[in-house]
């Protein structure tokens, strides 16, 4: 399995999607977010129901939410930067002209893609001469070849029978699909994020100034 290959296409499929159906892709990541969080808090609360009601409950729950809530801190990475939900401090933006606050927000952009590429492959940092390896993509598949499972997370018996797994443990590579998969976004949406700026379509990667701006801009709405 070439993990590398297969991510860029991913990627590239998925930024294909976003530039022709950019209402559908931004509905999608709201519903995966919204999905998640309802999961977690589903989970939770049955919990609590099982274990104070009836004396019983799921012995994955705790290990489930911890790796559902996993999924919903990566993946959110790259929708706070399409969002520009991400908190920052712009003091030196404010303080600088328009043309260096943009060069800045390009930089950042940029800088922020770079970091999601050395955190998928370390042989990213020979571009300025460190000689490293290893990184998302290596540790994901080598969890694949391995094979080995989570420790508390099984599959329903009816999928163990219907698909004859030997092993009744969720496998590890299942649940880290998300860390090539999120980190890839991350850097497709940074350097999104930094054409945007470039072209004009926003001004920052972060909330900073402009949470205030659309306060005011809201203020009457509240008000209402």
């Amino acid at each position: 399995m070439n993990v590398t290959l297969t991510l860029a296409l991913f990627i590239a499929a998925w930024a294909l999607l976003d530039y022709l159906k950019p209402q559908f892709v931004a509905n999608l990541e709201d519903n995966i977010l919204s999905f998640l969080l309802a999961i977690i808090t589903l989970v939770s609360f049955g919990q609590v129901v099982a274990r104070y009601g009836f004396n019983t409950g799921w012995s994955a729950a705790l290990e489930f939410n911890m790796l559902a809530f996993s999924w919903l801190i990566l993946f959110g990475m790259s929708y706070g930067i399409r969002t520009r939900l991400h908190l920052g401090v712009d003091i030196l933006l404010q303080k600088v002209g328009p043309q260096t606050a943009k060069m800045l927000g390009i930089f950042g952009g940029l800088l922020g893609a770079f970091y999601a590429l050395i955190i998928l492959d370390g042989a990213v940092l020979s571009i300025v001469g460190v000689d490293k390896e290893g990184g998302a993509i290596t540790y994901f598949a080598k969890m694949y070849k391995v094979g080995i499972g989570v420790e508390e997370m099984k599959y329903p018996a009816f999928v163990q029978e219907m698909f004859g797994l030997k092993r009744p443990h969720v496998q590890r590579w299942v649940v880290l699909l998300i860390l090539p998969i999120s980190l890839g976004l991350l850097a497709y949406r940074c350097l999104q994020a930094s054409w945007h700026i470039y072209t004009g379509q926003c001004g920052s990667l972060i909330a900073g100034h402009e949470a205030e701006s659309l306060v005011e801009e809201n203020r009457g709405a509240l008000k209402d």
